[in-house]
């Protein structure tokens, strides 16, 4: 997926993104969040926003129920 100039992305980006993860790498949540923060977030929380990284946390919570 590509990002330009995108605004805040919202926390079901960010869930259909960890799907997306975990089906085409069948890997777990975990490894999905990690691999989105590495992906999107560049290893910073600052990279994308306030806004998107605490949507992105939300996503994550959720996602583990």
């Amino acid at each position: 997926m590509v990002i330009k100039k995108s605004g805040n992305l919202s926390k079901e980006y960010f869930m259909a993104y960890f799907s997306l993860m975990m089906n085409s790498r069948q890997c777990t949540l975990e490894e999905a969040k990690e691999i989105t923060f590495e992906r999107l977030f560049r290893n910073d929380k600052n990279t994308l926003g306030n806004t998107s990284f605490k949507r992105f946390m939300e996503a994550y919570e959720e996602s583990k129920r």
